[in-house]
């Protein structure tokens, strides 16, 4: 029995080969521009640092406190994919959720106000983060479903309704001396995710639970939610042509508001993922939305708007992000590395280019090859 060879061309025509690789000369290039910016600022320092932003936890020459905060950082990624999650979904299905920010921050209040001002369990403070977040999302669709306000202007306008307001309600839980929440680790420790036994991975780093495990099996079932069933089939049936899925007998106002709103529980799920393990607490006096619901659109396109590959787009963006805190702030700022991680958004933004011009060059290289094939033959 003969086996089917897969050429290089065959191979480089395939959508995922072509994505991988569009995505990782985005972040060549990236981090290229991001070198020339730091040795404008200051040659000298300029290899140093974009080292120190590449090593991330390996800056520390300790195997152990490298390990540990390893762990911190799969800890902020597994939030940061749940984010990306919610920017893709929506994207799937037509939508462009750039409210995964301020339903981030929704979640973030419902988790930490029902673990703090309730005294409830974490599983109560995870589902309550994932329904605030998700009837916050799903305002936007009904505004797009009846009447059809723009997704992204309705989304701008509630980031911001729902910093504020969670500001005022965290303020009844937050520490008398600062500005902060109280620690869930001193109010209820039964809000804690629970850590499953991953600390002894990560020499004892406590921030390390189930978060990262559920955030993972969340990027898997959205994929096989959209890829694999037919509820996912409707809604970027939905998403491609509405009037076409109401001519098919789709419900495309349920879809977009469903749409809507399983975009914005997995923005809450990664605000509770991340808060409910106690590594951060909330400060009532901020004035801008949290940068994670950003970043995840960057994570989203970086991963060929795949959920497996947001997985590990996800962790690159924060791994970048946490190597900029090493970054010596005598000569640069630790916001440098949020510079090259724009610098690898906007390149995003070719990877269709990219496809197109492979593309085209695979054509016309067949195109020579079936020329030269058809001379010999003559």
């Amino acid at each position: 029995m003969n086996k089917r060879r897969i050429t290089p061309g065959a191979l480089l025509r395939r959508n995922g080969v072509q994505t991988i690789l569009a995505s990782l000369l985005c972040i060549l290039l990236g981090l290229l521009v991001g070198y020339l910016v730091l040795l404008v600022i200051n040659p000298q320092g300029a290899w140093d640092a974009i080292l120190a932003i590449l090593k991330n936890f390996l800056y520390y020459p300790s195997p152990a406190a490298a390990t540990k905060y390893f762990g911190t950082t799969l800890v902020k990624a597994s939030a940061l994919l749940l984010c990306s999650l919610s920017v893709l979904f929506a994207y799937k299905v037509g939508l462009f959720n750039i409210g995964a920010a301020g339903q981030f921050v929704v979640g973030a209040g419902a988790s930490l106000f029902f673990g703090l001002g309730l005294h409830l369990p974490w599983y109560l403070c995870l589902l309550a983060a994932v329904a605030a977040a998700a009837l916050a999302g799903g305002i936007s669709g009904a505004l797009k479903a009846y009447f059809n306000v723009n997704e992204v202007i309705s989304c701008i306008m509630l980031n911001w309704i729902a910093l504020y307001c969670v500001n005022m309600l965290l303020a009844t839980v937050k520490e008398q001396s600062t500005p902060y929440t109280r620690p869930l680790s001193s109010v209820n420790k039964g809000a804690l995710l629970p850590s499953l036994g991953l600390p002894a991975f990560f020499s004892g780093n406590e921030f390390v639970t189930l978060g990262l495990p559920l955030a993972v099996l969340a990027a898997v079932l959205v994929w096989v939610l959209l890829e694999k069933t037919k509820f996912g089939y409707e809604l970027k049936a939905t998403g491609l042509n509405k009037h076409a899925a109401r001519y098919c007998g789709m419900k495309e106002k349920r879809n977009l508001i469903v749409t809507m709103m399983i975009s914005g529980g997995l923005a809450g799920l990664g605000a509770a993922v991340f808060y409910l393990c106690g590594i951060e607490q909330w400060m009532v006096q901020q004035t801008s939305v949290p940068a994670m619901g950003f970043n995840g659109i960057a994570a989203a396109f970086l991963g060929g708007l795949n959920p497996i590959g947001t997985i590990f787009s996800s962790y690159f963006i924060q791994h970048i992000t946490s190597g900029g805190s090493y970054v010596d702030t005598g000569m640069y700022s630790s916001q440098i590395s949020d510079l090259i991680s724009a610098f690898i958004i906007y390149l995003c933004g070719f990877v269709l280019f990219f496809k197109l011009w492979l593309n085209r060059l695979l054509d016309k290289r067949d195109r020579k090859l079936s020329e030269k094939q058809e001379g010999g033959k003559a």
